[in-house]
This record gives C-alpha cells, structure tokens and sequence, in this order.
C-alpha cells in the first residue's frame, strides 16, 4: 500500500531497535515525517536487536507461516542494502543433524521445495569426514539446506541509521518515554510532548511498560548465547564452516562460525520467559551451563574452547511465538516481533506495519 506522500504527515516511533528501524525506513520511504524514540543510545546495545551476526533462512520446520515469510524478507533485506549502500549478509548453508526424530527436517524439505530453494541429505557414513566439528556419535540423518545465511545486526543498525538521518528521520536517543497517549499519537518524555498523526510503538521487551494491558500475551524472556575462541588446531576449520543445527529434542543449538569481525557464537531457542529487561546483559555460568552441556554432546572437543563472553539479550514472546501487530487505539499501532525470528524478519514485519499505518492514516484527519 501506498502512503500519501505528504510530508506534512507525521509518525512516531518507540523503539530504534531493528523493527523500528525498518519501519522508520518503510514509512519515511512513503513521504511520512518520522521520529524515532530511544532510551539509550541509536543503536542501543541493549536492545534485542543488537548482535555480531544472526542466522537467517527460509527452511523452519513445523513453522511453516514464518517460512511463508521469508521470499518477502529476503527481497526487502535487498532493498534495504541498495538504500544503505552495503550488503550486510554472507550466504552459507545450514547443516542440520538430529539424533532421532526431530519432527524437523522434513516439513523445511517440503518448504524449500515449494519456494526452489536447493537442499541435500547427506550420507551419514561420511558425515564425521565431511564435517569433523560435529560429535557424530549416534547422528541418525543430516542435511545441507541453502537459502540462508549470517546478517551483520550491528553493521545493519549503524549504516541504517546513517542513511535515516540522511532521509530526513529525526532521532531522539536517551530519551525514556514516559508515556504514549494511543488516543493523540502524544509520546511524553522528561524533555517534552511531541505530537504526531499516528504512533508505532516497538519497544521490544519494554513493550509492556508502555502498554500494559498486553502482559498478559506478551512476556519478557531472557535468552543467552556465548562466544567462544576455538582451539587452535580447529580454527581453520571453523574460518569455513557452514551454519549448524543440532536439531537435539531436549536441547538443540545453533551455531555461527566465525566471520570477518565476529566470533564463534553458539545458542539455543528455548524461551525462559524469566527475568526483567533491565537486568544486566552478562549472563551467569548457571545461566549457560545447560547450553554448554549441549555444545559438549554437539561438538568436538568442546572442552578445548575458550569462552570468551557470555551474554544475555531479551526478547518478548507470546505462547506459540507468533507476532503480534495491534491497534492499541486510533492513532496507535504496535508491533512486538521480538524473538530470535524477530531480526531476520524485521523487513517484512515492517511492511505489515507500515501498511496498517498508510490504512489509518488514510482515515485520520491530519494534525496542525
């Protein structure tokens, strides 16, 4: 849809995490005057959104919506590039493995299929050959899935804001919103009211604090990941690893190799839907002690490596992590994609939001 182009129409935005961003990106796009609000620095390191590298792909599993999703974001994750004048992504294949049925690999096979994505089973006599890093012992099946790939957050985030304040965007970091009025698209902070035709609120795992009402589908879930130094004779081989999966039943992991200007990083997709936003970002050894215990049954001579940080970020999730798109009010829509599909997604997320708010705006007299 398009918007109306009147650059006297004005939007705010709560939140400069990735979705917000990419929102700010569509809508200015669009004509719309926009003004993006954060309580910490842009980009805020703190934020869900802020990372060396994340994985993206269009194989999901059961999760056959979200997979749905991902032609669409791959093409707007390209216009994206074009606009900001870098393609922060490298494509790389995903390794998947399980050792018994993960219910997994065959609904991403059927997806891949249907989108002409390429994909292989690979022979499990000659998978701890092609692939030493990996604990083969007792792996059933495995799989090579294309189609996917790292994207660079904190590349993104910078070179996405560059380009924002190029095109006219207005940021307002360090700055905690107080309170949002969905009736007036009113955001109110320690420095003043700032008024506007229409309000997005993507705060992330902060969400609630500004809407409570939605705590009850939206919950805080703190999530860790570590980085880690391979050992020295393992490091050639990480510098041109693929993407692995460890599609455990009870506790898989995702892993990231090491490229230009990141670290090995290895994680899990098991909310906690525990803790408080504002909890420091260093996770404990407790925290990540059921993640290393997998990395141990996953990987080769996992005791060999050298954690080098141990991190924790925050995503707010519903029961059956979906997204959420919302009218909070006439002039106020909000979107909470905030999870470990939330970044990869985000372009996509984006264009429904900006949708939903070029619809609203069409039926909203505009402020003086």
């Amino acid at each position: 849809m398009e918007g109306r182009f009147d650059v006297s129409v004005r939007v705010n935005i709560v939140g400069a995490g990735i979705n917000g961003l990419a929102t700010a990106w569509l809508l200015a796009k669009r004509g719309y005057r926009v003004s993006v609000f954060d309580r910490g620095p842009i980009p805020n390191p703190v934020s869900s959104s802020y990372d060396e590298h994340r994985v993206t792909r269009h194989a999901y599993g059961p999760m056959t919506d979200y997979a749905a999703r991902m032609p669409e974001a791959f093409r707007l994750w390209d216009a994206m590039f074009a606009d900001i004048g870098a393609r922060h992504f490298d494509p790389l294949p995903i390794i998947v493995f399980e050792r018994e049925p993960s219910g997994w690999i065959d609904p991403s096979i059927q997806d891949l299929d249907r989108m002409g994505v390429a994909w292989r089973e690979l022979d499990i006599g000659t998978f701890q050959a092609e692939h030493p890093l990996i604990n083969t012992r007792g792996v059933t099946r495995a799989a090579e899935l294309h189609g996917s790939g790292v994207l660079f957050p904190n590349r993104i985030l910078t070179d996405l804001v560059v380009y924002l304040a190029s095109q006219g965007v207005v940021f307002h970091p360090h700055t905690d919103v107080a309170d949002i009025d969905t009736e007036t698209a009113t955001v109110t902070t320690v420095d003043g009211r700032y008024s506007a035709d229409h309000l997005v609120v993507a705060a992330g795992a902060w969400v609630t604090r500004l809407l409570p009402d939605l705590a009850a589908t939206l919950v805080p879930s703190r999530q860790t990941v570590v980085f880690l130094a391979p050992p020295s004779k393992l490091a050639p081989l990480w510098a041109s690893a693929p993407i692995y999966f460890d599609l455990d039943v009870d506790m898989g992991t995702y892993v990231l190799p090491p490229r230009p200007g990141t670290r090995l990083k290895i994680g899990d997709h098991r909310f906690t839907r525990t803790g408080e936003p504002d909890m420091p970002r260093l996770a404990s050894e407790a925290e990540v002690a059921r993640l290393l215990d997998a990395c141990r049954t996953g990987y080769t001579d996992f005791d060999d490596y050298m954690i080098l940080e141990r991190k924790a970020c925050y995503y707010t999730v519903t029961e059956d992590e979906s997204f959420v798109f919302t009218e909070a009010g006439p002039k106020c829509t909000v979107m909470s994609a905030c999870s470990g599909h939330g970044f990869k997604l985000a372009p996509q997320s984006a264009r429904i939001v900006a949708d939903m708010v070029s619809a609203a705006l069409a039926d909203e007299p505009i402020a003086d």
